[in-house]
């Protein structure tokens, strides 16, 4: 039993924590509790001596280190996925320690974190902040399991708070596209870029719902006729290093491909006789871009003034080196292009980098793709992808006062689409066509628990019903296309305008 010890003016609680150990009754602090009566210090000793029969009894000093070292302790602890480590990483540092960092384990509140949480979602989004006290905890939780705290203040308690309904801490509503939209996007992406690897790339993604490091990391041994296999991805950690590792939630799957898109990308696979990249020593299907097309930092490229002047890349070559082999109306063509697009023979790398880099794909080709506007990006505020106006759908002028010598825009397609909203799109137009939900989630590679799921199977006939539907909608976004304009200065898409014509012929 627990005995009451005289202190001075004060009484103190003692009770037995092993043979030959004693523990004294202290407050969640550390400090000794002085009780004013040997009556109060005797039960309060007595209540710690039973929580020491009952196993329930933790060391009041163990609480005392603070949160700091026990998350370095932690984050040390751990052995996960490069990017699950990055994330952790990324919380603890950025959002975690700026708060908590010099505060005992034991004197973290739950009125501290609701504070912090507060303030967090002044200044970030909503959704951030949950991720971020989730990780938080995470931490909590495992120290709690360790003996060092009693309880977790990071635990959300039901029925608590002020009520807002199911639209509480709600994201915006995702943006989606339809098939022309795509296809139109794939055409703005592939003139941004110079090449035809982004109208494949974007097309292959809209019409797949791969996630974007599967799209990156997508070698050609798994681009197969009639099928796509996902065996790994390409995931871009903050140091720029990109990691080839599973599929997210180890989603492997084998999509079923059309024959067209099969055809589309089989025919890139070898106009561009991709090799071994030096990072990974793969070949994968897509590379990357030499340098970032922002508009203003770049001049144009020779294909760039070939679009312009309506001939080939070759035809530009001879007259910049050739010129007698160029008959005279061709070569003043040729010369107007260079002049209006201020080319530069030798100022634009040629050398692709390995693989492309999220956010200056998302930034530089898809986002002035879909909106028709460069996003801000400081020095310099948001403007509209300077273009000129011929061939349709425009040319986009690079370099040095490009905005002025640009004499058309785009409009915008679809808003606030992300490159992940493309597989968002692809979900809803396989809704569209009534695709059985079991096929839908194979292909986007989720996982339903639900026991009506283990009894469901993809057959045949669900294969070969979606890729129709799809086939339908891809051909009935090429003939609204070739009614629009029926050429295209990306040579991948005019080869397909032209092929398309002869077929309705």
């Amino acid at each position: 039993m627990g005995f009451a010890e005289k202190r001075g003016s004060y009484w103190r609680g003692r009770y037995k924590v092993s043979e030959g150990k004693y523990g004294t009754v202290v407050d969640p602090t550390g400090a000794v509790v002085k009780f004013a009566t040997k009556r109060e210090a005797k039960q309060a000793a007595d209540e710690e001596e039973a929580k020491v029969r009952r196993g329930t009894w933790r060391d009041p000093a163990a609480g005392q280190e603070t949160f700091g070292e026990y998350a370095s302790r932690w984050y040390d602890a751990q052995d996960l996925a490069a990017s699950t480590m990055q994330n952790y990483r990324r919380h603890i540092e950025e959002h975690l320690l700026p708060e908590f960092e010099d505060k005992a384990l034991a004197g973290i509140l739950r009125t501290d974190v609701d504070t912090w949480e507060k303030r967090e979602k002044a200044a970030y989004a909503a959704s951030s902040v949950k991720t971020w006290r989730s990780t938080l905890h995470l931490i909590l939780e495992d120290a709690v399991d360790e003996g060092l705290i009693a309880s977790n203040p990071a635990a959300k308690r039901r029925g608590r708070g002020k009520r807002a309904g199911r639209s509480r801490d709600r994201g915006p509503e995702k943006v989606i596209t339809d098939p022309l939209g795509l296809l139109l996007i794939a055409e703005r992406a592939a003139l941004l870029s110079g090449r035809d690897d982004e109208f494949v790339a974007v097309i292959l993604k809209g019409y797949t719902g791969m996630r974007w490091g599967e799209i990156v990391g997508l070698e050609t041994e798994f681009a197969r006729p009639g099928a796509i296999r996902v065996e790994h991805q390409l995931y871009e950690l903050d140091s720029g290093e990109l990691i080839r590792c599973p599929p997210k939630d180890d989603s492997y799957r084998t999509i079923d491909a059309t024959d067209w898109l099969s055809a589309l990308v089989a025919d890139h696979i070898a106009r561009t006789k991709r090799t071994p990249c030096p990072c990974h020593g793969k070949r994968y299907v897509f590379r990357g871009q030499g340098t970032a097309r922002t508009g203003g930092h770049t001049g144009a490229k020779l294909v760039d003034v070939a679009r312009r002047a309506g001939v080939s890349t070759g035809t530009v070559s001879n007259v910049l080196n050739h010129p007698e082999r160029v008959r005279e109306d061709t070569r003043a063509r040729v010369e107007l292009a260079i002049t209006e697009l201020n080319f530069i023979r030798g100022g634009t790398p040629t050398e692709n980098a390995a693989h492309w880099r999220r956010n200056g794909f998302a930034t530089w080709l898809f986002a002035p793709a879909t909106s028709g506007w460069y996003p801000k990006k400081a020095p310099q505020e948001a403007r509209p992808a300077p273009l000129l106006g011929e061939p349709w759908p425009g040319v986009p002028v690079r370099g040095r006062n490009a905005q002025g010598r640009a004499d058309a825009c785009w409009l915008p397609i679809a808003r606030g689409l992300t490159p992940h909203g493309l597989r968002h799109s692809h979900r809803t137009h396989m809704e569209d066509l009534g695709t059985e939900k079991v096929l839908m989630d194979e292909r986007m590679g989720h996982i339903d628990g639900s026991v009506s799921a283990r009894y469901a199977h993809v057959t045949p006939g669900m294969r070969e019903r979606l890729k129709v539907g799809l086939t339908e909608q891809w051909e009935a976004a090429l003939d609204v296309r070739r009614n629009l304009h029926p050429r295209s200065p990306v040579a991948v898409l005019d080869r397909l305008l032209r092929a398309r014509a002869t077929t309705m012929a």
